[in-house]
């Protein structure tokens, strides 16, 4: 039987406020990695950040930690090429996963980054939620799908972030909800809720860091 996916609510008052709490404390750069060997220990909670080239990834990082400049934006696809780690205050590691999906990576650097990302996805005990962002404005696309397998085949629950929620109409919503909900329900590991952001208005970076610092 298929899932029913729906709009993550907003939170409830005292959810609210852990999560302002927890991302009130330092948010600081810890390491970037390339190989599983310079992982760093798995002594906490850990949630990770997955999307396609230019999804908006470091835009919505920046936000949900109210740092302007902590993950690096960039008009040119592909440029993160290691997992970078965060600290968050001392209890949660935020990771930005490297984009993908960007055709004109030389095949090497694609089939390296996707080594590395089955290896970390796989084997990080400590990773409790994989936050998948997608672009409202193009749905859920093939390449999207790859990584929502690997996702389940890696037993990582995620969950959708739809990014520059913005830029359609309220009334394109439902339509969107359609697509998502029907790509969702053949993924196993897919938490029911999507949840719906824009860095630029700031809507959603109150769910999303509610939502982290209620994982456990």
């Amino acid at each position: 039987m298929a899932f029913t996916f729906s709009v993550t609510p907003e939170p409830d008052p005292a959810e609210a406020e852990l999560g302002r709490k927890l991302f009130a404390g330092e948010t600081n750069f810890l390491k970037g990695v390339v190989a599983m060997s310079g992982l760093p220990p798995a002594d906490r909670i850990e949630v990770c950040f997955a999307g396609r080239s230019n999804v908006g990834k470091s835009s919505l990082i920046n936000a949900v930690t109210g740092r302007k400049s902590l993950a690096r934006t960039s008009n040119t696809p592909g440029r993160t090429q290691e997992i970078n780690f965060f600290t968050l205050q001392d209890a949660h590691y935020l990771v930005d996963l490297p984009g993908y999906g960007f055709a004109e990576a030389p095949v090497a650097v694609v089939e390296k980054w996707q080594r590395l990302l089955k290896a970390y996805l796989s084997g990080r005990q400590t990773l409790r939620r994989a936050f998948v962002l997608i672009d409202a404005r193009h749905d859920v696309k093939k390449v999207d799908q790859d990584i929502l397998t690997l996702l389940d085949k890696s037993a990582v629950t995620f969950q959708v972030v739809l990014t520059k929620i913005d830029k359609i109409k309220p009334s394109a919503q439902d339509a969107l909800m359609k697509q998502v909900s029907e790509a969702l329900a053949k993924h196993p590991a897919a938490f029911p809720e999507v949840v719906l952001t824009s860095s630029e208005k700031g809507t959603g970076i109150a769910t999303l860091r509610s939502i982290i610092a209620t994982l456990e």
